[in-house]
């Protein structure tokens, strides 16, 4: 009998992907968690019956979450990533030598131990290293605590459900100013221009209130609702659309070139982010 698990990404949409096994399936203190070994994507991530992540083009996420903030700062020693569990987004981050200390705050434990069990690939043993530090509480909380801390920070968080509801507010936006040194920047997930255009407009209104700087870029995560995903980019000094010299990355998506090319947005959302 074929096994098929369907994650419904708006009221009339889903994706279906044929299941070859469960691996794992629990309800944590903070949302349900299970790991699926799919025929398509190979094995997966899922939070409270959303995909978050998969072997397969997990990459693309991770990689322009952290490669396109870190190319802008021209001195990137400490990150901290709020989320990311999985260990994909510290696997990339430790690929810049200069970075001398990468924070993961995440809030459920659970998903590291769970993640570091089936998706060893995903985190590629970068939770060991001696730079990165794993700490377990809300990320919320810790930016309140740890002002002109970091020159990076990711906001590599869930949908905006659940323990992740305060990950998208102004106050939030502004605690992470707050904890950035005076040149630091700012990447957070900002969803799908096609299915959470009142979501993306209010981030991008709220990061524009805190930052002086200000930028969306895209990237096309075939996983993800849509397809195509936007990341919201809030600096203090740097503009991302200035940076003339790159480093040498080991990476399958992210270059150069995507890095200019993925902030020249389409029309509709220059308008949804315009207000119209």
């Amino acid at each position: 009998m074929e096994l098929w698990y369907t994650e419904k990404q708006t009221q009339h949409l889903g994706i279906t992907c044929q299941v070859k096994e469960t691996l794992c399936t629990k309800m944590t203190a903070f949302q349900e968690l299970a790991i699926l070994d799919t025929l398509q994507f190979g094995k997966m991530l899922v939070l409270d019956g959303m995909v978050q992540t998969t072997v397969e083009d997990e990459f693309i996420y991770h990689e322009m979450i952290t490669h396109v903030p870190l190319a802008t700062h021209p001195n990137p020693q400490k990150v901290l990533v709020i989320g990311g569990g999985d260990g994909g987004t510290i696997k990339q981050i430790i690929k810049h030598r200069e970075v001398s200390r990468a924070v993961l705050v995440e809030i459920d434990e659970e998903v590291v131990t769970t993640c570091r069990e089936h998706l060893p690939e995903i985190s590629g043993g970068s939770l060991d290293d001696p730079r990165v530090e794993v700490i377990f509480t809300d990320g919320l909380e810790f930016v309140k605590t740890n002002k002109s801390e970091f020159d990076v920070i990711l906001v590599d968080s869930t949908e905006p459900v659940g323990p992740a509801v305060g990950l998208f507010t102004q106050e939030f936006y502004q605690n992470i100013f707050d904890a950035l040194k005076p040149e630091g920047i700012m990447v957070a997930q900002t969803e799908s221009p096609f299915y959470n255009r009142d979501l993306i407009r209010s981030v991008t209104q709220r990061i524009k209130k805190v930052f002086p700087l200000a930028h969306m870029y895209l990237a096309s995560i075939p996983t993800y609702p849509s397809g195509l995903w936007s990341f919201t980019l809030g600096s203090k000094v740097h503009d991302p659309l200035k940076v003339q010299e790159f480093k040498s990355l080991d990476t399958r998506y992210y270059s150069p070139e995507i890095h200019r090319s993925s902030f020249v947005l389409p029309g509709f959302v220059k308008e949804l982010m315009e207000g119209k």
